[in-house]
């Protein structure tokens, strides 16, 4: 079994007749998925996520792959397969689409139409090649054929990548359920097929290979969410991912039982349920979805609201009703259900949420208190049933945090696959297929990109540092102007402190310190006003940590009159 190591450098030239796979996301994190593929010359990538950010990254909205290491061959790259329509694997294509526009996008019906609804939004009008479980499309070099895979939204498809070097299978994100809400089931005779023919390299979804035994089945969710409705006296919200096909069916449905209209809250779901509407992946009757406007026209007891921010994001709809932030008014008439899994890294985010709606009164019914919700991905029983049929002669866990790649890679061991064939790879680290031997030869950059406002890309680790510390410890400006010809203090100091704890009269103390350096500064003959306002950020920050053991940002101004 083989690893990076952090002294690996750049990837020597790719010999001829070799197959190279570099991951430029989704390894050692959920999210921001992307593969880069290259033979001949070319390059194939498989899916283009984005990474939601944490509580240690403030201020940031996305956080994308790092495109830097096939900028300057985007030419090259002969195609772009999204395996499914989750932000994880298709947030991040407008973003690689400005760069450049002409590269084709190639899909499944609803994922390619939930994309370019995305598209929209950022004026791109993309090339797509729809594509259907079966299909055989040769890109470029790379000869792809689309089997069908059971997951958490309709459409998802695995690829089967074909070149003289040999054949790698990428799963993207699946499970196996026999009873899907949409009768597709992952084509197994395919996979099987497959394997017989030979896989050489096997890319897996690893996500919860540390999980015994078989997800359950969708359709187990509808009675209880059944029971849900039939006890709730009010209102009842409803919180899922924005492309959750599968389960806004199955509250539509429910819903329809109870007798209870259906209200879309959250741009996202709107736009993301009304092209699953119009291509038919969403069934409902005429009459059960309503303006968002119309609720306060039924009854409580009539009303549904399907929202986004199951996830404890700040800015969706949830999270701004638990912050009393939103035109929906929790009650201790609603019910609430969070109806999916937690995405780790989110945990304080979610717990908060619940903890302010249940502030306000609500019920609120999670997948820690009642099952409503199941996972899209293949636990350990259905992998190990997946790689006897796979048979894959090489094996690189994906989609998955470090526990989660190395369970994935002790599953692929014990169903024979040869442990030094087994490669846990990392971000950017580049694998060679070659003589049918799967091997890490180097590593490119594979860093964050952040997303902030308009911004891409500006946002560094740096200035991620500067907020934390701001959010942490506050800040101190100090403001003096000096004589240009003397060096004396002409006005001030002033000091203004916030987030910081200490009031006006404490913070007069630090004056006569500035003073006394500025004066020690101009009998030496210092004049350089920058020079001069480090010599005030070292003198208050030695009183602040002296005086109250915090250390918050300095920020000086020193001016010359």
């Amino acid at each position: 079994m083989s690893h990076p190591h952090p002294e690996l450098s750049g990837p020597p030239p790719l010999p001829q007749g070799a197959l190279r796979v570099t991951p430029l996301g989704g390894l050692g994190e959920i999210g921001r998925n992307m593969t880069v593929f290259e033979y001949g010359g070319k390059l194939l990538i498989v899916d283009c996520g984005v990474l939601f950010p944490e509580e240690a990254q403030p201020g940031v909205d996305l956080i994308l792959p790092d495109f830097s290491s096939i900028r300057d061959r985007l030419d090259d790259v002969v195609g772009v397969v999204l395996t499914h329509a989750h932000e994880d694997h298709i947030g991040g294509v407008p973003y690689l689409l400005k760069e450049s526009g002409d590269i084709p996008l190639v899909g499944s019906k609803l994922t390619l139409a939930l994309v370019e609804a995305k598209l929209a939004e950022h004026r791109i009008r993309p090339y797509s090649l729809q594509v259907a479980e079966g299909d055989v499309e040769q890109i470029g070099p790379f000869e792809c054929r689309f089997v069908a895979v059971n997951h958490s939204i309709p459409d998802a498809m695995a690829v089967a990548i074909k070149t003289p070097a040999g054949t790698v299978f990428h799963t993207g994100d699946f499970k196996m359920d026999q009873l899907p809400l949409d009768n597709r089931l992952t084509d197994l005779a395919t996979i099987s097929e497959l394997g017989k023919a030979g896989i050489d390299l096997l890319l897996s979804d690893s996500t919860n290979a540390e999980v015994p035994g078989f997800v359950t089945s969708e359709r187990e969710i509808t009675p209880v969410l059944d029971r849900v409705f039939g006890r709730a006296k009010g209102r009842i919200i409803v919180a899922s991912f924005a492309s959750h096909v599968h389960r806004v069916q199955q509250v539509c449905d429910v819903a329809a039982a109870h007798g209870r209209k259906v209200a879309l809250v959250g741009r996202s779901m709107v736009r993301n349920m009304a092209v699953a509407r119009d291509l038919g992946y969403l069934k409902v009757p005429a009459d059960l979805i309503i303006d968002l406007k119309e609720i306060d026209d039924l009854p409580e007891d009539k009303v549904v609201l399907m929202c986004t921010g199951s996830q404890g994001e700040p800015m969706a709809a949830l999270s701004r009703m638990a912050n009393r932030d939103h035109q929906v008014r929790i009650t201790g008439e609603d019910t609430v259900i969070l109806a999916s899994s937690l995405i780790p890294g989110n945990e304080n985010a979610v717990n908060r949420v619940i903890n302010g709606l249940t502030r306000w009164g609500a019920t609120v019914v999670h997948k820690g208190n009642a099952m409503v919700h199941v996972s899209g991905h293949a636990a350990a029983g259905e992998l190990l049933y997946f790689f006897n049929l796979a048979k894959p002669r090489n094996f690189m866990p994906v989609h998955g945090e470090w526990r989660h790649l190395r369970a994935a890679a002790d599953l692929a061991i014990k169903t024979g696959v040869p442990k030094d064939r087994v490669v846990i790879a990392e971000d950017g680290v580049t694998v060679d297929l070659i003589d049918g031997v799967a091997r890490i030869t180097g590593k490119v950059d594979a860093g964050y990109v952040y997303v902030d406002g308009t911004s891409v890309g500006s946002v560094t680790e740096a200035s991620l540092k500067d907020r934390r510390i701001l959010g942490d410890e506050g800040f101190v400006s100090v403001f003096v102007a000096v004589s240009a010809d003397t060096g004396g203090i002409v006005t001030g100091p002033v000091i203004t402190a916030r987030g910081f704890g200490l009031d006006d009269q404490t913070l007069e103390q630090a004056k006569p310190l500035i003073v006394t350096a500025l004066a020690d500064a101009a009998a030496e003959g210092i004049g350089d006003t920058h020079q001069l306002q480090q010599l005030v950020r070292r003198s208050v920050g030695r009183w602040v940590s002296n005086t109250t053991r915090r250390r918050p940002m300095i920020l000086p101004v020193v001016v010359e009159v």
